[in-house]
């Protein structure tokens, strides 16, 4: 058993394709499944399992892979500890960020990053939260900007901002009369939603108090995109929640939409960053958060003209 075995079924495991996993291992199937099948003779156990073309694993596999990636994360710790020692910001560093964020919080982020620590260039991963925290446990990235609790004491939590929602609404709207809405007067049946997946989604559902949606005309009414529910409330199918720096530099809503402040519980979110408590490149981490707190535009505190 070796390091290149493990990392071999870790591919398998994730890509759930030995040709696929093959060409990522930069070697020939033939050989990426021989080293397979002799790591299985040795321990004396199937780890997948083929039935005609599709591949899952075993009992036994999970388990073992569980233990594969620990082992493969340490050794890659051990490389980048070797590295660090000489100098911890040097390389890239692995962000993820989630999508409700990325586009909205990075361009204040990265000409600073780029100015500040010209030595660590970030390499962003955008995806959705559930996707961000086992990469980030399993040394797969640095760290992660995510905006709900990661529910694990495995990781370190550096709370950076709130950041505000606004609700954005017809200006005709009773709601929109006044500067500020009261979260409570706010009908979660008017609301239109991202697609689950998205915390944004559950984050809004929380503001209403409103646990699930209901049956009628706008249950199936999501979006995957925060632009695609500015353009579905603007057509009039509703209201909609928006994170404040999404609508920071939009010069102008589309139709004849207004925002306004929320008041009331759970009228914002806490950006996070969660990393390993144990990476290597810890001083460049905390470098970046203390980087992220400083490249929040003051205009996020002030009220919407």
């Amino acid at each position: 058993m070796n390091l290149r075995d493990l990392r071999y079924i870790i591919k398998v495991a994730d890509l759930r394709h030995f040709g696929r996993a093959a060409m990522a291992c930069h070697v020939s199937q033939p050989t990426l499944s021989g080293q397979i099948l002799k790591l299985e003779e040795e321990l004396g156990v199937a780890i997948f399992e083929r039935v005609g073309k599709s591949l899952t694993t075993t009992a036994a596999g999970n388990l073992i892979l569980s233990h594969a990636r620990r082992a493969v994360a340490a050794a890659d710790d051990i490389i980048a500890c070797a590295k660090a020692s000489r100098d911890p910001m040097l390389g890239p560093l692995r962000l993820g960020v989630i999508p409700t964020l990325a586009p909205y919080l990075m361009p204040f982020v990265l000409p600073n990053a780029r100015a500040q620590m010209p030595k660590t260039p970030l390499a962003l991963v955008e995806d959705l939260t559930a996707r961000l925290i086992d990469p980030v446990l399993q040394g797969e990235l640095d760290a992660a900007l995510i905006a709900s609790d990661p529910e694990t004491d495995a990781l370190e939590i550096t709370p950076l901002f709130d950041e505000p929602f606004l609700l954005v609404l017809p200006q005709d709207h009773p709601l929109a009369a006044g500067n500020i809405v009261e979260a409570s007067a706010i009908d979660p049946q008017q609301l239109l939603l991202l697609a689950d997946g998205h915390c944004l989604r559950d984050q809004a559902l929380e503001l209403c108090q409103h646990t699930r949606r209901g049956e009628g005309d706008m249950a199936d009414m999501r979006a995957t995109s925060l632009q695609t529910l500015l353009h579905m409330a603007a057509a009039g199918y509703g209201m909609t929640l928006m994170p404040g720096l999404a609508l920071l530099d939009e010069p102008r809503l589309p139709g004849n939409l207004a925002a306004r402040r929320l008041r009331g519980p759970h009228t914002s979110r806490l950006i996070r960053l969660i990393s390993r408590p144990t990476n290597p490149r810890r001083p460049a981490i905390e470098a970046l958060s203390q980087l992220i707190k400083k490249s929040i535009p003051e205009a996020l505190s002030k009220p919407p003209e």
